[in-house]
């Protein structure tokens, strides 16, 4: 399913960043005042709703997302081109960069939960997930865009007849990691507290940083598929 497309690594690594995507949208949406980090199309719906004054959204929290969600795409873009087309130094480059992100957001969180301090983990979180989204784009791994996943369920659903059973499982796999993320970043965030959560969005986002800087050692047809 993974190895037979040059690939390499790439779709599994993926699949965890996937499940961390689930989990930061948990703290996002239950602790930092219902804002999309990950998915822009959701969080230009929240600033509309903010804008319209519907009680329970943060305007401050929803433009903050969106322009770090702008800074971190735009910087991954520029990473892009420094990384000289090799995807596994791209991938670890990117998840090295997002864990500190994540990990001046947990510091935050962790000092304070006054708005200010939560309007700035938004931004922090939305600029990891803006860079992971840049890099994932440049990647190019199919049906793997780990932060997404609306044309992954119509490709479910679509090509439910006739369609490649490989392709179908990764899909799913895909759809099932942001599940599953997000029950346990949601469990986490109810039952503990939003620092314990944002951790373990960082530990998987770690994990994939060392497992793509191992496996970018020495030289794979994947490295520049």
């Amino acid at each position: 399913m993974t190895t037979t497309r040059g690939h390499g690594p790439l779709p599994h690594l993926l699949l965890v960043l996937t499940a961390a995507t689930g989990v930061v949208d948990a703290v996002s949406i239950l602790g930092l005042g219902r804002v999309f980090v990950a998915n822009m199309t959701g969080n230009v719906v929240f600033v509309g709703f903010a804008i319209a004054g519907v009680p329970g959204f943060s305007l401050a929290a929803s433009a903050a997302a969106l322009l770090g969600f702008l800074v971190g795409s735009f910087l991954a873009g520029r990473a892009v081109g420094l990384a000289g087309g090799h995807r596994g130094r791209l991938l670890a480059g990117c998840a090295a960069a997002e864990v500190v992100l994540l990990a001046v957001a947990l510091l935050l969180v962790s000092l304070s939960s006054g708005t200010p301090v939560l309007v700035g983990a938004a931004a922090l979180l939305a600029c990891a997930m803006g860079g992971q989204n840049a890099v994932v784009r440049a990647l190019g791994v199919p049906d793997l865009t780990t932060t997404v996943l609306t044309m992954t369920l119509t490709g479910i659903a679509a090509d439910v007849r006739g369609g490649d059973r490989a392709q179908a499982v990764r899909r799913l796999l895909a759809v099932l990691s942001m599940f599953g993320g997000a029950v346990v970043g949601a469990l986490v965030v109810l039952h503990a507290a939003l620092a314990w959560a944002l951790l373990l969005a960082l530990l998987l986002v770690l994990v994939v940083a060392v497992a793509a800087a191992l496996a970018a050692r020495g030289t794979a047809a994947w490295h520049h598929a």
